[in-house]
């Protein structure tokens, strides 16, 4: 179990599935230095993801392990980008999947029950989809245009309002999310976001975290659904 004090967790994950349930802000990184990273964690993030696109085996995992021993001191779950294969050499605690990637499936028969299985959705077709696979949760977006997804369409504030009637999993709103458009997002029905550059492009990591935080604490308090 976690010892919660505020915004702040200590000691190891014990049960990554219960924390993730429980986490309203995701933030999903590149290569960040330790002290943006920790700064982030200490704002108050709650899961991690790495996503390093095109990058060697061995810097996906030196990078991972590094990640690991930080979100394990703020006992935050970290999860590991279409990489399944390297999990258990990062330490990680789960992975998470694009619609073309591995088939969730087969990263649950690689992982085993206890670690994490992600999946990013786009469409109402595949958020019903996922209720029926070896899932834990579900990205849904991007809600607005991003940089981080060239080439892919906003799915619009729509999408996110019929993940909160239909959605049998735990989801996470994300694309172009930050403390401007965080209100519509949640008026919508999110109760959970991810964000990239709102947190990775600021010089102030923490104090963007704890911003968003504290909008997600205000307009969907912890416990909603």
């Amino acid at each position: 179990m976690l010892a919660i004090v505020g915004w702040q967790t200590e000691g190891v994950i014990a049960d990554p599935r219960s924390a993730l349930r429980a986490a309203q802000l995701y933030l999903v990184a590149g290569i960040l230095c330790d002290e943006h990273l920790d700064a982030a964690l200490q704002g108050g993030v709650q899961v991690v993801q790495l996503r390093i696109k095109s990058a060697e085996d061995e810097e996906i995992v030196s990078t991972g392990r590094r990640y690991a021993s930080l979100c394990e001191r703020h006992g935050v779950p970290l999860i590991l980008n279409d990489r399944p294969d390297l999990v258990e050499a990062v330490g990680a605690d789960g992975v998470h999947l694009g619609q073309d990637d591995t088939a969730p499936q087969r990263a649950r028969a690689l992982l085993g029950p206890q670690r994490l299985v992600g999946l990013s959705t786009h469409s109402e077709a595949q958020i019903d989809a996922a209720t029926g696979l070896a899932v834990d949760y579900i990205g849904v977006g991007p809600v607005y245009a991003t940089p981080t997804k060239p080439g892919r369409p906003p799915v619009g504030l729509e999408l996110v309002a019929y993940a909160r009637k239909h959605a049998g999993l735990p989801f996470f709103a994300i694309g172009g999310i930050d403390p401007g458009t965080l209100p519509a997002v949640v008026a919508a029905g999110a109760r959970r976001v991810a964000v990239v550059r709102a947190i990775t492009q600021t010089a102030d990591a923490e104090g963007a975290a704890r911003m968003l935080r504290a909008g997600l604490e205000l307009e969907a308090p912890v416990g909603a659904a």
